[in-house]
C-alpha cells in the first residue's frame, strides 16, 4: 500500500548565499518553489523527513527554517490570486473505468 503525500509549505532564511543556493538546489527537486525562499512540496512523511535531514546538514544555528504541514482542507482554503492553478487539489479517490 501506498503511503499518502500531503502538501507542506517549506519557508526558509539562510544568511549566506553559498548555503542558500544548495537548499535552493535541494528544494527543486522536492517541489514547486512559489517565491525566493518559500517551496510547496507533496511529500510522504518518509521523504519529509529525508528532506528535513538534508536541509539540516546544509544549514547553520544562524538560519531558520519552517516545514508547514497542510491538510487537504487548508489546501481547498488557499487564495493563490496571480496563480490559481498553482494550488491544484488531490483527487479526493480513485476513479474505475
Amino acid at each position: 500500500m501506498a503511503e499518502s503525500r500531503n502538501f507542506y509549505l517549506i519557508c526558509y532564511d539562510i544568511r549566506e548565499p553559498k548555503r542558500w543556493r544548495k537548499a535552493y538546489k535541494l528544494l527543486q527537486g522536492y517541489g514547486d518553489r512559489l517565491q525566493y525562499s518559500v517551496f510547496r512540496c507533496l511529500l510522504t512523511v518518509r521523504h519529509r523527513e529525508k528532506l528535513r535531514w538534508e536541509l539540516e546538514k546544509i544549514l547553520t544555528p544562524e538560519d531558520s527554517l519552517l516545514i508547514a504541514g497542510l491538510c487537504d482542507r487548508c489546501v481547498q482554503r488557499v487564495v493563490a490570486c496571480n496563480r490559481p492553478e498553482s494550488w491544484s487539489t488531490l483527487p479526493s479517490g480513485y476513479q474505475i473505468f
